[in-house]
């Protein structure tokens, strides 16, 4: 299991490749993926989309990753995962960069996937991240949770397991 924080880029077909090399340890018969990206329009609350130069992320060092590491296990235990890998990014990103990688292995299919959608369901929920945006027209607004998010969310919390 492999959880990090970072500033820096990430190469997604290395992570990738590095799981796999893990997974075969694991006997994993299924390995999902997910790469979040920087939207290039920011949806106004009119409806209208104005267009982004940069997103900056913010995080709490320490809690960060405590709470991605908790979200990580229950995962690996609540879908039987042999590995998992999970890297979001913080720090000022450009439209289009990516900004979060999971990664999840796992002797079936639906469990793969069904982890890999629990960890961004609850990362976007659970994990300590702020997210400001800025536009082409000079404006800069904080990123507020979405309700469809905490729905998403909600779902695997009424689980007994979770």
């Amino acid at each position: 299991m492999l959880v990090r924080v970072q500033d820096t880029p990430f190469d997604a077909s290395e992570e990738l490749s590095a799981l796999l090399r893990t997974a075969v340890h694991h006997q994993a018969g299924a390995v999902c993926s997910f790469v979040g990206l920087v939207r290039e329009y920011r949806q106004n609350p009119d409806g209208s989309q104005s267009m982004l130069r940069a997103m900056r992320l913010e995080h709490y060092p320490g809690m960060t990753e405590r709470v991605l590491k908790e979200l990580v296990e229950v995962a690996r235990v609540k879908f039987s995962l042999g590995a998992v890998r999970l890297i979001h990014r913080y720090g000022l990103l450009k439209p289009t960069e990516p900004i979060v990688l999971v990664i999840t292995a796992s002797r079936h299919r639906s469990d793969a996937f069904a982890a890999c959608e629990f960890l961004m369901d609850r990362l976007k929920t659970d994990a300590p991240f702020w997210k400001c945006e800025y536009t082409q027209d000079s404006a800069t607004q904080w990123v507020t949770a979405r309700t469809s998010d905490n729905i998403q969310a909600e779902r695997w919390r009424d689980d007994p397991q979770d």
